[in-house]
Parts: C-alpha cells; structure tokens; sequence
C-alpha cells in the first residue's frame, strides 16, 4: 500500500510541476494564482510521496517506481519554456556559437561579428511603429548594439562574454550540435533531463555498493526543486554536481573498492571547470591524498582551459569578475544574515571567516569513508551564509542529503526557492537556520536512544 500511495503522489508531483510555465506569474486559465504557491505546493506533496516510499517496507518493485517516477516528474518540467530563469538562453547561445567555430569568449551577443548567427527565437525582430522607431515587444528584452540600433533578446546580459567555464561551453555545443539553431528550449532541457537521471542512477548505485537504502536516491529523483532547476531550467550545475558526486564515489568507494585519488581529482577538476558552485562540496573530500587529489584537479583545470586560452588569452575569464561585482560580493550586502548584524565590507570578512572555519571544521571532522556527512553540513552552511540569489545553487546539497539522510537541511533550498515577497530575505534564513538547527538535534536526541532505522 504504501508504494501504491508513493506512486500516486509522484503522479501529482508531475502534475503541479507541469503547472510552472515560465515567463507567466500566474497559471493559464487560473487568474491570479501565484505561480510559486503551486512550486511550494509541489515541494509538500513531493515530501510526501518521499515519505510515503521510505516508509514502507523495501520491495523488488520500488526501484522500477522510483524511476520511473523520476523520468514523469522530470518529463513534467519540459511541458513548457524555462520557470523563472533565462540562462539555458545563454547556454543555446553559446553553444551555437561554439559549433560555429568561434569561441565563445571572444564577442558578447550583441556584437556586429555575431549577427550572422542569430536565431528569431533568441533574437526576436522589434516593431517599428508609424514613426519608425523600433522598440521591443517586452522592454526587458531591448538593448542596444554597437550601432546604436535596437537589439531585441532574450539572453541576459548580452552586452557581455559568457561566463561558462570550458566543460559547459562543451556541454552546450555537444548539446546544440545535433540540432538545428532553431530549436528553441526543449534541447537543453532534454539535455537536463539526461544529466539529472545519470545523477539518480549514480545515487542508487553508490547506495547500494555501500549497503544503504537506495530508495534515499528519490530525494533528489522526485524532487519538484530538482526537475524545475535541473531540467525546466536545464541549469548546468546539474552535470557540475554528477561530476562532484561521482569524485565522491571514487575517493569513499565503500567496503572492498580500491580508493582512486587521481581519478577523484580529475572528476574535481571537471565539477570545476563545469561550473564552481559544485567546488562546495571538495574540502571534506581531502582527507584522503590531498596532495594528488589537487594536482589532478589543478592539472584538469588547466587541461581544458588551454584551448580557449591559446585562443583568446585572458579573455577565458570571461564575465567572471563583473559577475561578482554584480552580485554585491564585494560590498558584504549579498550575505544577508551576517549584514544584518555586521554592515558594509565588515561582512565580507565575517562571512568569509565562517566560510573558512566551516571548511576546516568540514575537513577535519569528515570521516574519509563517509564524507557526504561532512559535505551537506559544509554546503549548507556556504549557502545559508553567501546567500545566493539563485535558488538553483542549492543543487549541489540535495545529492548528498540523500546520500546522509540529513533531511532537515533540505529547509536551505526550500528557503532559496521561496518568493522574495513571502518574507524578508534575512527572516527567512534565519528560519531555515532554526529549523535546521532543530532537526540536527532531534536527530542527536534520539540517536543516543539507539539507531534509527531509515531516518539516522
């Protein structure tokens, strides 16, 4: 009974996923309904169809379901256009312009020297009005070209080079080789979707090889969070967290299995050269051959960042450092708990403290065979303190939720993900602070009791 109630829950999962078109605040056809209320409705009732798969009693079946309800949910997230991000615009962009042979760093979207390249649907034409002024359809999407002309795209920040490292630009151009410039989202998606079953079946296998719950894999298989970040939105943290996870793998490769030092390093250096978000999750992963875990990363780094630097020299660099400036990391306002007690560049240094115990308490204390402990406590840390913007940064945590079964901190993405307007930023931090907190000590409570079985 309980895997038929699971079952039918994923189902409705799918359904409120499809529910999330993008661009479009409301739902078709129901005026007025926030279109994040269905997302946090979809966060419950996939917590629920978790619960209920977990509870009940492990069966020959359950892992047919959990796929099964993987690929329906995630299947869900392409019914429509990317939710509430344009970024997978940029990666189309940039792939095309990859497999056109011209790096990717070398012009911004706006540039004369890429006109020859753009697609109606990324770059769709102005209207000219009985005066001939030309304007856009939406005002977000006009910009100006070197001319002086009006520029209509959808791509952010266009007027700038990408800021995607190597293995992305690759993943993109491997993605939009195979496809004509006018297709529109669904390829990047189906790309997305791809890369979040390879991570699913990666949970399940190291899961197993460890003599865990495979089950736990559906923390990140059924997640709404996971299906509208990873795949409606086709982020590439995404292949940048598959690459964290399996140097996981390969450096706590479980009773029996042969550590892999090198291999775990160059998987590092991949997860960084995708995207350096993943990068959260390596200090608990260096208790073990430290010196050789880093130079393998360092010399992959390096590896694949030589083309594009014989290319275009400095220019690899991309938008990286106004990124940062953007984003206020450099004034301390980005990192909202702390600015709310310590203002201006002051919180820039008391974050970075935290961050800097967090990752030496990480490292220290990780145990080398189950580091996933250490990595969730570490990565939910960086991410309540540093405060990002973008709910989808929280992807790196949820993998190894599953694989420690500290569930309490699945609060931090759920945190990320909510509506700025639900509540001040700093308020609803400091709530998931405090529930994390509660859960860690529940579980601390009851553990002195004995183990628990499914939960511990």
């Amino acid at each position: 009974m309980p895997i038929v109630i699971a079952a039918a829950l994923a189902l409705l999962t799918a359904a409120l996923v499809s529910l999330t078109p993008a661009g479009a605040w409301t739902v078709p056809g129901l005026a007025g309904v926030d279109v994040q209320r269905w997302v946090q409705v979809s966060w419950l009732v996939g917590a629920a169809a978790l619960v209920a798969l977990l509870r009940g009693r492990r069966r020959r079946g359950d892992l047919a379901v959990l796929m099964v309800g993987a690929v329906l949910i995630g299947a869900a997230a392409m019914t429509g256009p990317p939710r509430f991000s344009d970024d997978s615009a940029r990666y189309a962009w940039d792939g095309i312009v990859s497999t056109s042979g011209i790096s990717p760093y070398a012009h911004p979207p706006v540039a004369a020297e890429l006109a020859g390249l753009r697609p109606q649907w990324l770059f769709p034409a102005p209207v000219v009005d009985a005066a001939g002024a030309a304007s856009c359809v939406d005002s977000r999407l006009t910009h100006e070209v070197p001319s002086g002309a009006v520029l209509c795209t959808v791509i952010n920040r266009p007027e700038v080079p990408t800021i995607y490292p190597p293995v992305a630009q690759g993943w993109f151009a491997a993605v939009r080789a195979v496809v004509p410039h006018e297709a529109q989202w669904w390829p990047m998606q189906a790309a997305g979707l791809l890369a979040s079953l390879a991570v699913t079946v990666a949970l399940i296998v190291g899961l197993r090889r460890r003599g865990l719950d495979e089950r736990w894999a559906a923390v990140w298989a059924w997640s709404p969070f996971v299906a509208i970040e990873a795949v409606g939105n086709a982020h590439i943290d995404t292949l940048g967290v598959l690459f964290a996870l399996a140097a996981t793998f390969a450096l706590a490769p479980g009773a029996g299995r042969q550590v892999r030092p090198w291999l775990g390093g160059v998987l590092l250096g991949l997860a960084a050269a995708t995207k350096l978000v993943p990068l959260m999750a390596a200090p608990p992963l260096l208790r073990r051959s430290p010196l050789r875990v880093v130079v393998g990363a360092v010399a992959t780094v390096a590896a694949v960042y030589v083309p594009f630097v014989v290319l275009g020299g400095s220019d690899v660099l991309g938008y990286l450092p106004g990124y940062l400036a953007e984003e206020r990391y450099d004034d301390g306002s980005r990192f909202a708990l702390i600015a709310a007690l310590v203002q201006g560049a002051g919180a820039t240094w008391v974050a970075l403290a935290v961050l800097l115990v967090a990752a030496g308490l990480a490292w220290w204390r990780a145990d080398p065979d189950r580091p996933w402990h250490a990595q969730t406590m570490l990565v939910g840390v960086v991410l309540l303190v540093v405060n990002p913007l973008y709910a989808w940064y929280a992807l790196t945590l949820v993998p190894f939720v599953a694989l420690s079964r500290r569930w309490e901190w699945l609060v931090v993405p759920f945190a990320l993900s909510l509506n700025e307007g639900v509540a001040p930023r700093p308020v609803v931090l400091g709530a998931a602070v405090a529930l994390v907190a509660i859960g860690s000590l529940v579980r601390w409570l009851r553990s002195r009791r004995g183990p628990i079985e499914g939960v511990a």
